[in-house]
Order: structure tokens, then sequence, then C-alpha cells
């Protein structure tokens, strides 16, 4: 399974909307205000869950949508 992607084909796209941004992911975590630690598990698609209120503010501070931050990939694609 490559990094960011959830079992199921959930991809978590953190990476890319960090790079686009020019942000570390010290700084979103900062802002977003959640530990470094869980950016991390979240964007190597260890997590298994993330809050709405997480979601939201992701999404308030990257400027995107939720599906800028997470696609779904069927099996083989």
């Amino acid at each position: 399974m490559p990094p960011g992607e959830f079992a199921g084909g959930i991809e978590v796209r953190l990476d890319e909307l960090l790079a686009a941004r020019g942000m570390t992911l010290t700084e979103l975590s900062y802002r977003v205000e959640v530990t470094i630690a869980n950016l991390s598990i979240l964007k190597t698609g260890k997590g298994r869950a993330i809050r709405f209120s997480t979601l939201t503010r992701l999404c308030e501070v990257l400027d995107c949508q939720p599906g800028d931050l997470l696609r779904y990939s069927a099996a083989g694609e």
C-alpha cells in the first residue's frame, strides 16, 4: 500500500497540498492545532479515522475542499 493510502482505497494527499502551498508539517500542525504525530499518522495512511472538526480545520488552513485532501481509488487503479 503506497504512503498516504488507507486500506479500502482512500488516499490522503496531504504531502501534495503542503508542497503546493510551501508549508511544512510543523507549520500545519501549529495552525490546525493537531500534533505532528497525528498529522504524520494521517499523512502516511496509518490512521483509521479523521474527525470532521480536524478535516474542517485542515481545509480552512490549506484553503481546499475535502476532496482535494482525500481521494478514492478503486483497487488496481
